[in-house]
């Protein structure tokens, strides 16, 4: 009898790192910058956190867990900073900016989201950065640019919201102008600035730098290309609909038998298919809906007819049935239950960090939205107390202990 073969271990896919190579030093706070730099984490960037000491990130004192907050922990910084080092320098210290000058020697970018005008004043601006590093692509996160009447102002995401039009459409007519649930502006913002740098970095070739100018105001006001036009191009100005769809009709949100179903009938056979799902086929060539055009014109009726035959069923039941009738529909869920969906949950999109210093506990934080060669981006290490890295990164740009402690004792640290 032959022996069995054993089965041979599978090799394990590498990591996905495609910016293994790339130093990135990120200064920046709160979100839209954070939120840039753990993106580039995400891609095997060496993202070190520059941060003032004491305090840090403001985020760090920000979040739902007050204990985390008093800890500088806060759940706000820990979301968008996992597999960072933090170093603490004083930026506003001689010795601390020849530290400073010496990591951005080392680095292929640098991002800030100051206001216009902060790093020139401590010396550290663009100009004189290139100076220290004449391939360096420099990033600034601002809420309206580095230029213009408004770029003096502070701004933070609902400002941005509020300005871009974005408020203006949000809810419906008799509840607009609404914020968007989350900080939609300074996510936008980050992912730009996120784009932007890799865009830069894609240029091997380059033998200076990159200065990149980063609007929150125009990046929000690119994502609503539609809505803006339908104004520039058509004369159409943009108004609040709710959870209607301005281009389409049946599709929105529809109440069922228990709860919220989003349809999205947007082609004329998949409002046919509607019609024979809900048992209404006569509803396909009503001349009232019959045409794109006259569906849109008579909404209000096509969705009173729509409800109520979906009051019959559940909402799982009807999104089955659509879709399996080639319509796109889809429960509304809350963020719990979409986490737990397995959709979400067996792809990776949420990250495990074990016991993390400074929290005392696991802690669970969403990746990137995608997958390269079927693996979905992920870091090492989790969010850095703060400073927890400053005597190493110290070390590395040459610098000997009795060095280090004379600079905590001068306060550069």
């Amino acid at each position: 009898m032959q022996p069995q073969s054993q089965p041979q271990p599978q090799p394990q896919p590498q990591p996905v790192k495609p910016l293994r190579n790339i130093r990135v030093l990120d200064l920046t706070n709160v979100l839209a910058g954070p939120f840039c730099c753990h993106q580039l984490a995400h891609m095997g960037a060496e993202v070190i956190k520059v941060e003032t000491p004491g305090t840090g990130d403001l985020a760090r004192q920000l979040g739902a867990d007050a204990d985390l907050n008093q800890r500088l922990m806060g759940v706000s910084f820990l979301a968008q900073n996992p597999g960072k080092r933090s170093i603490t320098l004083n930026l506003k210290h001689a010795r601390g900016k020849e530290v400073f000058r010496k990591l951005v020697a080392s680095a292929d970018v640098l991002v800030e989201n100051f206001r216009p005008g902060v790093m020139k004043r401590l010396d550290l601006g663009h100009e004189d950065l290139k100076a220290v590093n004449p391939r360096l692509i420099y990033c600034a996160i601002s809420g309206f640019g580095q230029d213009g009447p408004l770029s003096d102002l502070p701004a933070y995401d609902q400002i941005i919201q509020g300005m871009s039009g974005v408020m203006s459409i949000t809810g419906d007519p008799e509840t607009a102008p609404y914020r968007v649930g989350y900080p939609v502006s300074d996510t936008i913002g980050g992912i730009t600035a996120a784009f932007a740098i890799a865009a830069s970095l894609a240029d091997t070739t380059r033998t200076e730098g990159y200065f990149l100018d980063v609007s929150m105001l125009e990046a929000t006001l690119a994502t609503m290309g539609w809505v803006v036009s339908n104004h520039l191009i058509a004369g159409k100005a943009p108004s609040p609909m709710g959870n209607e769809n301005m281009t389409a009709s049946p599709s929105g949100t529809f109440r069922t038998g228990d709860g919220l179903l989003n349809i999205a009938a947007n082609k004329q056979e998949q409002f046919e298919a509607v019609c024979r799902v809900l048992g209404r086929p006569e509803l396909a060539t009503d001349a009232r809906f019959a045409q794109r055009q006259a569906r849109l014109t008579n909404r209000r009726a096509l969705t009173e007819a729509l409800e109520a035959e979906l009051a019959r069923e559940p909402a799982t039941v009807w999104w089955q049935r659509l879709n399996e009738a080639g319509v796109p529909a889809g429960p509304v869920l809350n963020v719990p239950d979409t986490l737990a969906h397995p959709q979400v949950r067996d792809r990776g999109m949420v990250g495990h960090f074990p016991d993390v210093p400074g929290v005392g506990r696991d802690i669970r934080l969403v990746r990137t939205g995608f997958k390269v060669n079927g693996q979905a981006p992920a870091v090492d290490t989790p969010p850095p107390e703060l400073g927890q890295h400053t005597r190493d990164i110290l070390v590395e740009l040459g610098y000997a202990d009795a060095d280090i402690d004379t600079l905590k004792q001068e306060r550069a640290l």
